[in-house]
């Protein structure tokens, strides 16, 4: 008869390996309280120019330079929005694409907390300045 201390053992070898959590994409539900967030930043040529450096950094590659959703990385599924056209953001408040700046969405990933509040809040009027020209 086998001791009870070497049935434990070989029962936890023989166990399968514990599963790691799936990877979780992005959030993809704005929380009702970001949605009602205001832009509290006012505009200025250096804060919108260090927006448009920023967007040249990060975003650029996905959603092309002047926001029409044409990027230099080919077949993303789903494509990115043609931020050119108004109808694209006409159904997003200010603080959903803050939140979506900062929590990411889909296989977009979030800026979190190196960037700060201003700065996105910067990107997002400038993402809104596309459909605007």
């Amino acid at each position: 008869m086998l001791k009870p201390w070497f049935i434990l053992p070989a029962l936890l070898l023989s166990a399968p390996p514990p599963q790691q959590p799936a990877a979780t994409p992005a959030q993809s539900t704005i929380p009702p309280e970001a949605a009602h967030l205001a832009n509290p930043v006012k505009p200025t040529a250096e804060s919108q120019a260090r927006a448009r450096k920023m967007y040249g950094y990060d975003c650029a590659m996905c959603h092309g330079a002047t926001g029409n959703g044409k990027g230099d990385i080919p077949d993303l599924k789903p494509a990115p929005r043609d931020y050119t056209d108004p109808a694209a953001l006409k159904d997003l408040s200010d603080g959903e694409i803050f939140y979506i700046l900062k929590n990411g969405k889909g296989q977009m990933p979030p800026d979190g907390d190196r960037t700060k509040p201003d700065d996105l809040w910067n990107m997002v009027i400038l993402v809104r300045s596309f459909a605007k020209k």
